[in-house]
């Protein structure tokens, strides 16, 4: 730690004694001292001489006018003249104020005197002059005391002097009187010194801030340096003060500015400066680099104020000569800049697998920055994501990005345009010029010609609008050439060599991600045309249900959402709605296989529960094939919404595995979500599925989805749900209406982050009219089958289908027959008339007829194969009562009765 002395370095601390401040104030304080103390003893020694003059004065005066009263030379011609001249004498000295009044005769005795002992003793001194006639004052020492007396004889009428008299005052009484006085002029010194102290140490301290408790040898030695630095340094220095006149300036300053010798103390206005910085200085404002120009030198000028801290008001300029430094800082910059250019283009071109925008992306980021204007144009096929052709000279081209940085001043073709000339054809140039695969570089294109020929009028325009140099990269990767790449500039300087680097850069980037975006489209067009195979082209037709779908692809590949509507037997109907989490082709591929597996497990007309569990069991197959490879995804997360409607009861039969549960909008205007048992998705668990039942009012609308309708990061899924019931609420019937009505509602809350698909199946629900249904009741008796067959042949007379009620009869005997023969009661036998007629026998036997071929002596067996020649299809469908075996028989279309609306 290293110990600072003090009062050095720091601004208002105390000062040392090796300070200049402290030395200054050292020598302040000595010479006020001295000062005071001469002139305290100049004081005493004037006031003891006023003391001696006044007292000299007085005896004088004194001694004077007792030697010249008459009563004085009276009483020393008398007789006894001691007692007329003592109380004199005391008299005189009370009214003059001084010490003693004393009468001498002519030798010198006393015949008066304030001490009576001293009476008629001579008086010390010389009275010759005073016997002589002469009045004089004198400073006596001797007996009784030293003092300050006058002398003065006393003349009779005719001047002779017949006697002396002497007043004076004591020296000791001269003395106590400078003594009173000493205290006051001791006083006054120490006021003096104390006044003077302070004084000095102000101008101490000040002295101190200002030479920051430096010493002299640290003062002369800082002086030395900065007059060294000032005028040695390779850079400008000027200090203005606050009236803008020059009070400092460097030898440097002096060669870049051409200042006169004697210029400091002049006005900036009176140096004749470049205009730009006599502004500059005159103004005083803080300038940072600052380029100007003087003569051949260009400088850079940085100016801060002064005076922020208490200091003098001004200002501070320094000048660097850059002129030597320009060639190199403009490459320095030129790298800089290309640098900076080709990081903006890894950040921000390929962001996306679209072609056309990683176009726009490299024009965006190369105006303004790089070029004025770019244009860039693809091959047809490119943009499509097809193969590459053979030959690209005979591909056509598109204009699919267009940036300018200088709006609309240019006559180049817009975007969507097509190029007349391919610009990548082999030996031919396009708008902007330029061979297959050849970059062209043209910096002035007032003299080049080649450009010119593919289209001169618009050449002529460009120049007209001021464009005067190009880049014309192709743009190609692996061996494939996507299109080409045009760069002009009409404000910027013309492009240099080392340019066309750093635009070939930027295409052969853009290049790399253009070609991975054109097999990503490419990809993703074999995806989707496979997903739109394993969708339904369109509905069957059937009467159960007016059905209406919509379908919304993926935002980013393909997904497994689907939907189905199968026509089952009985004028029923089977719904369905599914969902294989994921994207891509393992997706869409599954969901083929699924949508495959409900169609042939519906043929057998199973119901909800156990159709969801044979599904279970699918998956659960499909993931424990062990051809698949270790890059294929399970199919763990597909959900399924199974729902059968039968349009003779109106019930509806669900079962759901994962799935978001259905909506339905009933006709009296009551919207609710079906509170449907959940099971956990396919392949997942282990547990029974659950079917739901419940009779739905004709004219209902069942609304299927996918849960890529309601579930977006932005809302509660309660919220979204919310939102399907209000949506439902405002269209009454439809099912048209219902699917636009909801997606306006629900799409508007999905962003980018919501990229999976939505399939949407909405089902209004009919009634089969009761006058196209017949049902009987067959006891188990051989002999009631007549009877019912008869019923059975008036009712369908009733319905005209007399042509058909031959094969009917057939069949419904056969059917009768068996139930009564292997079945057990109740025996029902319904008849149903829609797009077909439907002839169904029920028992509560579980046992299941199958069809066989008889041999020739074989009495039986013969009566499912008669019923599978006759009707168009037949089956058997299991109910909790026991089974039901159906056939149906094609009608022709004057014979089906016009469905309901």
């Amino acid at each position: 730690m290293t110990l600072k002395r003090p009062g050095t370095g720091e601004r208002g601390s105390r000062f040392a004694v090796r300070s200049v401040a402290g030395q200054v104030f050292v020598l302040q304080f000595a010479i006020v001292l001295l000062l005071v103390i001469v002139a305290a003893v100049v004081l005493a020694w004037e006031a003891r001489s006023a003391d001696v003059r006044s007292a000299r004065d007085r005896s004088r005066t004194c001694a004077r006018t007792l030697a010249v009263s008459p009563s004085t030379a009276a009483a020393l011609q008398s007789p006894r003249p001691t007692e007329q001249l003592q109380p004199l004498s005391v008299r005189a000295g009370h009214e003059c104020g001084i010490d003693f009044v004393a009468v001498l005769n002519t030798k010198g005795v006393r015949l008066s005197d304030p001490i009576p002992k001293l009476i008629g003793k001579r008086a010390s001194g010389d009275f010759s002059r005073a016997l002589a006639g002469e009045a004089y004052t004198e400073q006596f020492e001797g007996e009784p005391k030293d003092s300050v007396r006058a002398v003065a004889p006393v003349r009779e009428a005719d001047g002779t002097v017949i006697g002396i008299v002497t007043a004076g005052v004591d020296l000791t009484t001269v003395s106590a009187r400078l003594n009173q006085r000493l205290p006051w002029v001791a006083v006054g010194a120490a006021g003096a010194l104390l006044l003077a102290t302070a004084g000095a140490g102000l101008v101490s301290r000040r002295l101190n801030r200002q030479t920051r408790g430096l010493g002299p040898g640290e003062v002369t030695r800082m002086y030395e340096h900065h007059d060294a630095v000032l005028h040695s340094v390779r850079e400008g220095v000027l200090v203005l003060d606050g009236e803008r006149r020059l009070v400092l300036a460097n030898d440097e300053a002096h060669r870049l500015l051409g200042l006169p010798d004697q210029a400091q103390g002049e006005h900036v206005d009176d140096l004749r400066l470049e205009s730009s910085v006599a502004e500059l200085l005159s103004s005083g404002r803080t300038a940072s680099d600052e380029v100007h120009v003087i003569g051949d030198r260009m400088l850079a000028v940085n100016q801060r104020p002064t005076g922020r801290n208490g200091g003098p008001a001004g200002s501070v300029a320094t000048l660097r000569d850059t002129t030597e430094l320009r060639q190199v800082a403009g490459q320095a910059e030129i790298a800089a800049q290309r640098l900076e250019l080709l990081y903006t283009a890894g950040l921000h071109i390929g962001t996306t697998l679209d072609v056309v925008r990683t176009a726009e992306e490299l024009a965006e980021v190369a105006v303004p920055q790089f070029a004025d204007v770019v244009t860039i144009d693809l091959l047809d096929h490119v943009i499509s994501g097809k193969e590459p052709l053979p030959d690209p000279a005979s591909a056509r081209v598109r204009r699919v990005a267009l940036r300018s940085a200088v709006g609309d001043a240019h006559p180049l073709q817009p975007v969507g345009s097509r190029p007349s000339i391919p610009p990548v054809a082999g030996g031919q140039h396009g708008e902007g010029g330029g061979e297959e695969g050849a970059a062209v570089f043209e910096p002035d294109l007032s003299a080049a010609t080649d450009w010119r020929t593919i289209d001169p009028e618009r050449a002529e325009r460009l120049l007209e609008a001021g464009f005067h140099s190009l880049i014309t990269v192709p743009m190609g990767a692996r061996g494939t050439v996507f299109g080409l790449a045009s760069f002009w500039r009409r404000d910027q300087r013309p492009f240099q060599p080392e340019d066309l680097a750093s635009a070939q850069e930027l295409v052969t980037r853009t290049a790399v991600c253009v070609d991975n975006a054109r097999r990503y489209a490419r990809e993703h067009g074999l995806a989707v045309t496979l997903q739109r195979s394993l969708l339904p082209g369109g509905l069957p037709e059937q009467n159960a249900v007016r059905a209406a779908y919509r379908y919304l692809p993926a935002q980013a590949g393909v997904g497994g959402d689907w939907f189905d509507v199968i026509p089952l037997p009985g004028a029923r109907v089977a719904l369905v709605v599914g969902d294989v989490v994921g994207h891509g082709l393992h997706a869409a591929a599954t969901m083929g296989r699924l949508r495959t597996a409900v169609h042939n497990f519906s043929s057998l007309d199973l119901p909800p529960d156990e159709l969801l569990a044979h599904l279970d069991e699918l998956v659960v197959r499909i993931d424990q094939d062990p051809t698949l490879g270790p890059e294929t995804e399970p199919v763990t997360g597909a959900t399924v919404l199974y729902a059968i409607y039968d349009p003779a009861s109106g019930e509806c039969d669900l079962a759901m595995a994962g799935h978001p549960p259905p909506a339905l909008a009933c006709p009296d205007g009551t919207t609710t979500i079906l509170d449907i048992p959940q099971n956990l998705p396919l392949g997942l668990g282990t547990s029974p599925f659950e079917t739901h039942t419940l009779t739905l009012p004709e004219g209902s609308r069942l609304v299927l989805y996918t849960n890529g309708l309601v579930q977006v990061r932005s809302r509660d899924i309660d919220d979204r749900l919310d939102m399907l019931r209000t949506a439902l609420t405002r269209v009454e019937h439809g099912a048209e209406q219902t699917c636009a009505a909801v997606l306006e509602a629900l799409l508007p809350d999905r962003t980018s982050e919501d990229r999976d698909d939505i399939a949407l199946l909405v089902a209004e629900t009919r009634r089969l009219p009761s006058s196209r249904i017949a049902q009987w009741e067959v006891p188990s008796d051989p002999e009631a089958v007549a009877p019912v067959r008869a019923a059975c042949m008036s009712q369908l007379t009733e319905w005209g289908l007399e042509e058909t009620a031959f094969t009917a009869e057939l069949i419904l005997s056969e059917l009768i027959t068996n139930a009564i023969r292997y079945g057990a009661p109740p025996i029902t036998v319904r008849l149903l008339c829609d797009r077909c007629l439907t002839c169904e026998v029920s028992d509560s036997s579980s046992t299941a007829p199958h069809l066989r071929r008889a041999t020739t002596v074989d009495e039986g067996g013969r009566g499912l194969f008669l019923i599978a020649q006759l009707a168009q299809h037949w089956g058997t469908r299991y109910t909790p009562e026991g089974k039901t075996i159906w056939a149906e028989l094609p009608l022709t279309a004057s014979q089906v009765e016009p469905p309901l609306v």
